[in-house]
């Protein structure tokens, strides 16, 4: 290839590269500092400042630069910009796209010497009156004629190296084109990745929340059963205790009435007159033998204070509770069918989960008080 064919090649990687480099606004190469959108488009830092500015009218500015949050659209694909409290500051820097503008402006410069510019070639260490002026192909150096002719490299297949100097820059231009592509992408997935980070906290808490509602669900249940058993123990409680005291009161006025007939008796016993004794003694000992026969007083059976025919025992319950563990999808489906039942029947009523419905059915049913009428004793003949 000649050198104006090289020239002209070379012309062409240099505006395909520097295509790249050109802001949407100021179509210009990129001036730092550079900022990258969350679209992973870039722009001059002060030509966001600028489009925001034009898209915020109203927010109030410090300086020329805003001052608080905002919002404008990337100019290349118009998705919409939402700014914190620093403003286009916030905006992370392309440092990669900075450095390459600053490697392109150096290899622009280099490629087009001022006539008075005078670029010093390296010298053959081992000639030192020859400049390095060709490249070996086999030990990948570059070296000088005389090396080729008579040293080291005799035997080595060479390249001019302005051929060699083309290649390998177009080869490290495209590579770093690749590397803008892939920074490009790699923003991106990082930008995925932080979304999912905000979706598995977010989610995360929603579940919690289900959670702690199946639990307080669970501890309704737990108290509404406690209270409804407590209920029927309170209730055979007063019936027991209502009965032993009107009993209690029954034999309280029997012995106060023989207290009475027994006082009556030791006055008699002291009266002096016999005739009036004996006119006396006889209703006296009838009332004595009516006092004496307690067959009309009830007397209470043993064991009717017991009551131990309300225990009850969890460790069924205590088992299921245990095992209380997060449902899995045929237990949602079930749970699903059977809530469909009950609507269809007409009941009301909603379970809160399937490890509830199962509690809920394994709690004992309340046994009913015995009734007072066995625990009456019988009247002593």
């Amino acid at each position: 290839m000649s050198p104006r064919l090289e020239a002209v090649a070379r012309q062409i990687k240099m505006d395909s590269l520097e295509k790249q480099l050109i802001c949407p606004i100021c179509l210009e190469t990129f001036t730092k500092p550079v900022v990258i959108l969350p679209c992973q488009h870039n722009l001059c830092r002060k030509c966001a400042n600028d489009i925001f500015q034009s898209s915020n009218p109203y927010l109030p500015t410090r300086g020329g630069t805003a001052a608080s949050g905002g919002r404008f659209r990337c100019p290349s694909c118009r998705h919409e910009v939402v700014l914190d409290r620093h403003g286009v500051y916030g905006l992370q820097r392309n440092l990669l796209v900075e450095n390459i503008i600053d490697m392109y402006k150096q290899e622009y410069i280099s490629s087009r010497p001022s006539p008075e510019q005078k670029v010093d070639q390296p010298i053959c260490e081992v000639h030192e009156d020859e400049k390095i002026n060709i490249y070996c192909l086999t030990c990948g150096v570059p070296t000088c004629s005389m090396c080729k002719v008579f040293g080291a490299h005799k035997d080595c297949e060479v390249a001019p190296l302005n051929s060699i100097y083309q290649t390998q820059k177009t080869e490290l231009s495209d590579r770093i084109a690749m590397m803008v592509g892939n920074n490009d992408r790699i923003q991106g997935i990082i930008s995925q990745l932080e979304e999912t980070c905000r979706s598995i906290e977010e989610n995360g808490r929603r579940q919690k929340s289900k959670v702690c509602e199946k639990f307080d669900h669970l501890y309704a249940i737990l108290e509404d059963r406690k209270r409804e058993m407590n209920v029927k123990v309170n209730a055979e409680q007063e019936e027991k205790l209502n009965y032993i005291r009107r009993l209690t009161r029954k034999y309280g006025d029997h012995l106060e009435s023989m207290t009475k007939i027994m006082e009556t008796g030791i006055q008699t016993l002291e009266e002096p007159e016999m005739a009036v004794f004996l006119q006396n003694t006889k209703p006296l000992l009838q009332k004595i033998a009516e006092a004496s026969n307690t067959s009309h007083l009830e007397r209470v059976e043993r064991g009717y204070e017991n009551m131990d025919h309300y225990s009850v025992s969890f460790k069924r319950e205590g088992r299921a509770l245990r095992n209380i563990d997060f449902a899995r999808e045929d237990d949602e489906e079930e749970e699903d069918e059977e809530e469909v039942a009950v609507d269809a029947d007409g009941r009301a009523g909603q379970t809160a989960s399937g490890e509830v419905d199962s509690l809920n059915e394994a709690l004992p049913p309340l046994l009913p008080p015995q009734p007072l009428s066995t625990c009456r004793p019988a009247t002593s003949s």
